[in-house]
């Protein structure tokens, strides 16, 4: 009996592999992508602002120092001087401390007790890459066509 198992097995295994290649149907596979072509962003949640990957990691770090200060201030009754009086507050992390570099962007940061600025400017301004500002209010503003102030558009 296991011999005949071992057959049938064998049997079934070299039909197979004599099927014509007309009776078996593959999938349609698109072409690949041309090199160099961008997909386009998509969006992280709804509403989501940004326009790149880019701006959305600058975004997000600009939100976790946004919070860490209202959060460091609610509990020393002022506002951090520096991003690493942040660290281990809400989800303020000692990496996100120890570079100015964020990816495609730079962090510019001034602390003083009774306000801050927090500035992400890109290495490359254009439509994928705006400048953004904030500061204690919690807005976070946006340019494309120069370094992000408090009189830039709000970025929604």
């Amino acid at each position: 009996m296991k011999i005949r198992k071992t057959v049938l097995f064998v049997w079934i295994l070299g039909a197979a592999a004599v099927t014509p290649l007309a009776q078996t149907s593959a999938p349609p596979q698109s072409a690949p992508a041309p090199a160099g072509a961008a997909t386009p962003y998509q969006p992280k949640f709804p509403g989501d602002p940004a326009r790149s990957d880019s701006e959305s990691a600058a975004l997000g770090y600009m939100r976790v120092v946004v919070r860490a200060q209202k959060l460091y201030q609610k509990k020393h009754n002022q506002y951090a001087t520096s991003l690493k009086d942040l660290i281990n507050t809400g989800s303020f992390t000692r990496r996100m401390a120890a570079s100015t570099e964020r990816g495609d962007y730079t962090v510019g940061f001034k602390g003083k007790k009774d306000s801050y600025v927090l500035i992400m400017t890109p290495k490359n301004l254009d439509a994928e890459h705006r400048s953004f500002y904030a500061d204690e209010d919690g807005v976070i503003h946006g340019d494309e066509t120069k370094a992000a102030d408090p009189s830039s558009p709000k970025v929604k």
